[in-house]
């Protein structure tokens, strides 16, 4: 069955605890013998290296340099694109239980180092070790997933029912041709390598860009399937999001785009790219994510799946909680818990085992805390946290204190806007309907949670609700955490295109096109 293959990312409770810290320490030794290396593009199937190369540093210290990577200009992504023109026809006529044994092989090839993968993600982008390796499962989880729907569905052909004898006809999705990736920071193995195999199972070729700030993750999975599939099938770019990345969305030769980010970023490209045809663009562009506590929550549960969804990784998930609405008869009660648990976490590098919270990513993420804060005390109360850590242990990173802020005007741009940072903002209400009307406030719709004990309040919650993903009463954390197969990830409003969830069942199908096929007698 393939449940019993699903690695479902539950990092440490399969082999236990002690032997999941020890093999991540043995990989930390390993891979710290690596770091510094120069690592290629990848175009038309060669690894191609540069003298015009950038650097990847630790967040967590940024006197460690990782890796340095090619800065590729226009003309050598063009020529990417061009590799992936050539190769589709060959790919895309490839029979789709080949493709199917491609992708599970290198799932059980990624498996087999993902304790490595895992190591170098505590240091390329600041996840903690369980962090990251629910980063790598959840990659796993989409190759093996994406590999089962397509053998499910057959390739995706099918037979129609017709009432002239005389006539059989079929249904076939078959690919579009070339797409670009762009991948975001935040997940580098999960989603770079969910929405790469979303196009490549579907028999569609590659250019794949990762963020400059996290390329090994995905680089180390092109590296190992590039050599069991058609050369050119799948390129590899690294470089300037304004160079790279707008070569991509421009070019005529790029028949999709499948993009992870900002939405002032995807919404820009979607216009870009759309301008003069209609050609299809998958995006999930993050969210402003409400939490609804109610008189009759249970305050033990609310407050620690609020504070694992709102500070896990910095809040830099796109689906982070960063608003909470809580009744006003229990407003103090949950503050004290909050606050309680939240004064516990502890702050520290995040491949060492008692982290919760590493640092932000860069500099431009600091910089963003520090205007918030301001904004904060100007306009709110900031009752815990709110300063930029500058201890002599972390005074080479970007470490930042978990923030929670109240009493802001319901409408300020602290809670509107999308901040990707440990900062929770908190307001009261008094009845649910009023709750409910400020939960959907927002031109996002990603995710959303709630906590109550009262059943008719949870399913008016369900109902109501504009948001893609929804949780109750999950303590492990509010609004975050989806799992592939069982929970399709999905953003309504501005936090989506397409609304089609990413490990779900309906996801493979946007990345191809239907063709009707009748043959008479």
């Amino acid at each position: 069955m393939f449940e019993n293959e699903y690695t479902w990312g539950h990092a440490v409770s399969r082999g236990g605890e002690t032997e999941f810290h020890k093999n991540y320490e043995n990989a930390l030794e390993t891979i710290k013998k690596q770091f510094g290396k120069k690592y290629p593009c990848v175009i038309n199937g060669e690894k191609m290296y540069s003298d015009n190369t950038f650097e990847v540093r630790s967040p967590s210290d940024t006197r460690l340099v990782l890796a340095t990577f090619p800065k590729l200009d226009e003309s050598q992504t063009e020529s990417a694109i061009d590799s992936a023109r050539n190769a589709f026809s060959e790919w895309s006529q490839t029979n789709y239980k080949e493709r199917s044994k491609i992708f599970k092989e290198t799932a059980n090839e990624f498996s087999k180092i993902k304790f490595e993968l895992a190591a170098w993600m505590s240091f390329e982008n600041g996840k903690t070790r369980i962090e990251a390796m629910n980063d790598v499962d959840e990659a796993i989880d989409f190759l093996r997933f994406y590999s089962f729907q397509l053998e499910k569905n057959e390739g995706f052909c099918k037979q129609t029912h017709h009432p002239d004898p005389h006539e059989k006809t079929s249904t076939v999705l078959k690919p579009y041709g070339v797409w670009g990736i762009i991948a975001p920071f935040n997940f580098p193995s999960a989603i770079a390598i969910g929405m790469t195999s979303g196009v490549l199972l579907t028999g569609n070729t590659a250019v794949l860009k990762p963020a400059s700030t996290t390329p090994l993750s995905s680089y180390f999975f092109v590296d190992s399937i590039m050599n069991k599939i058609p050369k050119g099938s799948i390129n590899f770019v690294t470089g300037d999001g304004n160079v790279v990345g707008k070569t991509l969305i421009e070019s005529n030769d790029v028949d999709g785009i499948a993009f992870t980010g900002s939405q002032v970023v995807g919404m820009s490209g979607f216009k870009k790219f759309t301008e003069k045809t209609s050609k299809p663009f998958i995006a999930e562009m993050g969210g402003k994510n409400p939490v609804i506590v109610t008189k009759n929550a249970d305050l033990d549960k609310a407050s620690e799946g609020i504070m694992h969804a709102a500070f896990g990784f910095g809040g830099q998930k796109c689906s982070a909680c960063s608003r909470v609405y809580v009744q006003r008869e229990i407003f103090q009660d949950f503050l004290e818990k909050l606050i309680e648990k939240s004064t516990s976490l502890r702050i520290g590098m995040p491949w060492n085992r008692e982290t919760f919270l590493g640092p932000v990513i860069n500099n431009e993420s600091v910089s963003k805390f520090e205007d918030a804060v301001n904004l904060a005390k100007k306009d709110g109360k900031i009752i815990f946290g709110g300063n930029k850590i500058t201890d002599s242990e972390y005074e080479n990173g970007y470490f930042v204190q978990p923030t929670i802020v109240t009493d802001l005007p319901k409408d300020h741009k602290l809670v509107t806007d999308e901040l990707f940072l440990p900062f929770l903002c908190i307001d009261k209400y008094d009845d649910f309907d009023e709750a409910i009307a400020l939960a959907n406030k927002s031109e996002y719709g990603l995710t959303a949670g709630i906590f109550s004990e009262d059943k008719n309040q949870i399913s008016r919650f369900f109902e109501k609700i504009q948001a893609g993903t929804v949780y109750a009463n999950r303590a492990s954390s509010a609004t975050t955490a989806a799992l592939v197969q069982s929970q399709p990830f999905v953003g309504w409003k501005s936090s989506g295109i397409t609304g089609k969830g990413a490990g779900g069942e309906h996801y493979l199908q946007q990345f191809m096109r239907s063709q009707t096929q009748t043959l008479c007698d």
